[in-house]
């Protein structure tokens, strides 16, 4: 049994696996989607290794399917909905016009479209409400305040049972959580991406919960990539092509950082994702990293990462480490289309 994580608080607690399953992979962003059978075989691989938490979103799909995650997970997940939690989204829709990925992101987060989604993503994932719904993107068009409103309504009509906001900042996170108390955010994190780090004071004052995606830098920290590593991803169906932590220059920047994963990985008889993973683990009790990964020995590998323990002081060298070493850039999302 993987050790349990509690995000949020109060009425707006959720217990969950300290590693989730992030499930986009196995049908966007990451090459041509997953033969539907072998994917339900590894959710289902999952849930007995022992993750709780499956994470994915309305958009996850393909041109030809773009529902097509969520219907994945609810087939993966309808012989176990009652001992898992399903995480999904709302609020964004893929431009399918242009002809590579990144596709260009649209924003929506009006009341009428969220009524819409909510509607549509219990059917399916064959359940009648979800347990975790996020906000996906930001809607600068939409107030805070009504899309939190819209929220309460539906958790008040048992539609959904929590929700959270994606990408969040802070000042949009204080005036949805005024209204209608938000279990958790989901924002990128990693060793190379620390940015949000500054939120934590905030996370940590309210009580809400944090998501990690692209927790290992979309794979990056894994440390098997090498130079030419892009010629490999299909610009068409996979975001690493247009990723720079994988070009060649990017790779020779950070061997430094490579190094320092490998070197604790030793010390800790673990390997570079699971001290990537334990690092976040380490750093508050409320953070959740939710990896994704097609390749039943990494999904193994990921939860096993939740019995890493690095010390107090193990953490501080490994911060001061990051500070002071070179790294890349690195992938930081797809921006709104205009």
């Amino acid at each position: 049994m993987m050790k349990m994580r509690t995000l949020g608080n109060g009425k707006a607690a959720l217990q969950v696996s300290a590693i989730g399953l992030g499930c986009m992979g196995f049908s966007h962003g990451y090459g041509a989607a997953t033969d539907e059978a072998q994917a339900i075989h590894l959710i289902r691989a999952t849930h007995e290794i022992g993750y709780i938490l499956f994470d994915t979103a309305e958009t996850y799909g393909t041109p030809e399917n773009p529902h097509v995650n969520e219907e994945l997970v609810g087939k993966a997940l309808a012989p176990i909905r009652d001992e898992v939690q399903i995480i999904s989204k709302f609020g964004i829709h893929f431009d399918y016009e242009h002809d590579k990925a990144p596709y260009p992101l649209h924003l929506d987060s009006s009341p009428e479209t969220i009524r819409k989604s909510v509607e549509g993503s219990p059917k399916r994932l064959g359940t009648d409400h979800i347990d975790l719904y996020f906000q996906h993107r930001i809607d600068p068009n939409v107030e805070p305040e009504t899309v939190a409103e819209t929220m309460g309504q539906l958790i008040a009509e048992g539609k959904i049972l929590h929700w959270g906001i994606s990408e969040a900042n802070e000042a949009y996170l204080r005036r949805s959580h005024a209204i209608c108390p938000v279990t958790a955010i989901e924002n990128r994190y990693s060793m190379m991406a620390c940015w949000h780090e500054a939120l934590f004071p905030t996370l940590d004052e309210l009580g809400i919960g944090f998501l990690a995606f692209s927790p290992l830098a979309n794979g990056f920290l894994t440390g098997t990539f090498k130079k030419g590593a892009k010629a490999s991803f299909d610009a068409s169906t996979d975001y690493r092509a247009a990723m720079p932590q994988f070009s060649d220059e990017a790779i020779d920047a950070n061997d430094q950082l490579i190094d320092l994963v490998e070197t604790y990985a030793k010390e800790k008889d673990a390997t570079p994702a699971q001290v990537s993973l334990a690092w976040m683990l380490a750093k508050k009790p409320w953070i959740v990293p939710i990896p994704g990964s097609r390749k039943k020995s990494r999904l193994a590998e990921n939860a096993a990462a939740a019995d890493v323990v690095l010390s107090s002081d193990e953490l501080a060298a490994i911060d001061n480490a990051l500070e002071r070493i070179p790294i890349s850039d690195v992938f930081g999302g797809t921006a709104a289309a205009k």
